[in-house]
């Protein structure tokens, strides 16, 4: 499997009349990327997202800690932590939502992938698998015959000549 497999992805592209704000640029920069280098881009984006969603479930764990410090407290500071303590939870919810989506993208991505694109590599793992084992039985094979053979082929003693008289 030397060569590199080919996707047929679809890439965003527009008429050449509606880049009336646009002037080359980045959309002319998707277009020269081959298929690899612009599913290595969109992976880099889905990575870039999921880290910035579990990075504010982390902040926001680390600020709910730090905000349920057992302190002496006047009611102001009381409510004031509380303030902090929802929004930082909400925030929490909206990236765990996020992430929730995310997930969901990517199992969609995944079950609406192009099938003939899988099944083509397994056909072609498939019939790779099926040479080697071909070969490896001819090999066997071929050591068993040498096995098998060998007592055979050592030459044993001359027999004697039938006799010919009649006693």
């Amino acid at each position: 499997m030397s060569e590199v497999p080919q996707t047929d992805v679809s890439r965003p592209s527009a008429l050449p009349t509606a880049n009336f704000l646009q002037r080359g640029g980045a959309s002319q920069s998707i277009v020269d990327q081959n298929s690899t280098e612009y599913l290595d881009t969109i992976e880099e984006e889905w990575n870039k997202k999921v880290d910035t969603e579990v990075e504010i479930l982390v902040d926001g764990m680390v600020d709910l800690v730090s905000l349920a410090s057992i302190v002496d407290k006047d009611k102001f500071r009381i409510a004031q932590e509380s303030f902090q303590a929802e929004s930082r939870a909400e925030s929490m919810i909206r990236a765990a939502n996020t992430l929730l989506s995310i997930t969901h993208s990517m199992k969609l991505l995944l079950l609406l992938s192009d099938e003939a694109q899988i099944a083509h590599r397994r056909d072609a793992e498939l019939k790779i698998v099926q040479e080697e084992r071909e070969d490896a039985k001819d090999k066997v094979a071929a050591l068993l015959d040498e096995l098998l053979r060998k007592p055979n082929e050592q030459p044993l003693e001359p027999a004697p000549p039938p006799s010919t008289h009649l006693d």
